[in-house]
């Protein structure tokens, strides 16, 4: 007898990811169970699947819902802005935990690797949404029709080279550089107000590539860089000509209606070796 699938737990940020691990699941005859980020997650996110509302750092309580839930597998997905600590407000389990490791949440990835340790210390197993849906992963190449050309090549260099230090310091994930300049770099903001704050920054001339790449020493099961149209909508915005990513560690998402307004605004995406 063909044994039953375990439910699957999708800790939900913000886009519209968490809807489309959902839906392939569905399509897969499995059961979901979601845990909705407060201030993260998307506000009808609940309409779509059973699951609750959590804070970011109420561990214990999303071990005892994912328990009563019959969660063995968790997976998270979406965006998820960096809190302050004082959003935190942690649960009883956080906050002992938190007291062990003498609030060491400088980085983005800080609270983010207790919360991924304490799950599997409970049995629960990490995946990461790849593993789900293995046709978002970055591809080598362009999308689209627009390639870049010889001086955004160069940028896009630099920029690998950038971001790579950038994110082994656990800062960010994201430059935008334009002939050969690094207008901007990602901080607690994130890509979309990176985007939006260098357009008042750019040089005459035309250019200017957006590289995300993810941080050497990145969990891939989670917290990947994430491109889709409104990133694209966004670069044209800011008056810039192309996106580039990390083959095989960046999440593209809506591809089709990502390749077609590209195609339309004159911007390139392209996915690169690291």
């Amino acid at each position: 007898m063909k044994q039953t699938q375990n439910t699957l737990g999708i800790v939900a940020g913000g886009g519209t990811l968490p809807e489309a691990v959902i839906e392939v699941a569905r399509q897969q005859k499995r059961s979901v169970f979601v845990l909705a980020l407060k201030g993260q997650a998307n506000p009808d996110i609940l309409s779509k699947a059973d699951g609750a509302w959590i804070g970011l750092a109420q561990i214990g309580k999303a071990i005892k819902l994912c328990r009563n839930a019959g969660v063995k597998d968790v997976v998270f997905i979406g965006n998820v802005r960096r809190p302050s600590v004082a959003e935190l407000r942690p649960d009883l389990k956080t906050l002992s935990m938190l007291i062990k490791v003498g609030f060491r949440l400088m980085g983005d990835d800080g609270l983010l690797k207790i919360i991924l340790g304490e799950a599997e210390k409970q049995g629960f197993h990490i995946v990461g949404v790849h593993t789900i849906m293995p046709e978002l992963l970055a591809k080598t190449g362009v999308y689209g029709k627009i390639k870049p050309n010889s001086q955004d090549e160069l940028d896009i260099q630099q920029g690998v080279k950038v971001a790579k230090l950038l994110g082994q310091a656990d800062v960010g994930q994201a430059v935008i550089v334009q002939k050969g300049l690094v207008l901007a770099v990602e901080g607690i903001e994130g890509t979309a107000a990176l985007i939006k704050r260098t357009g008042a920054l750019k040089r005459k001339g035309g250019g200017g590539v957006l590289v995300k790449v993810s941080k050497p020493q990145q969990d891939r099961r989670v917290d990947l860089p994430t491109v889709g149209p409104r990133t694209v909508q966004a670069v044209a915005d800011a008056g810039f000509k192309g996106i580039a990513v990390e083959q095989g560690s960046a999440l593209m998402v809506d591809v089709e209606e990502m390749v077609k307004i590209a195609d339309k605004l004159g911007i390139f995406v392209v996915g690169v070796q690291c």
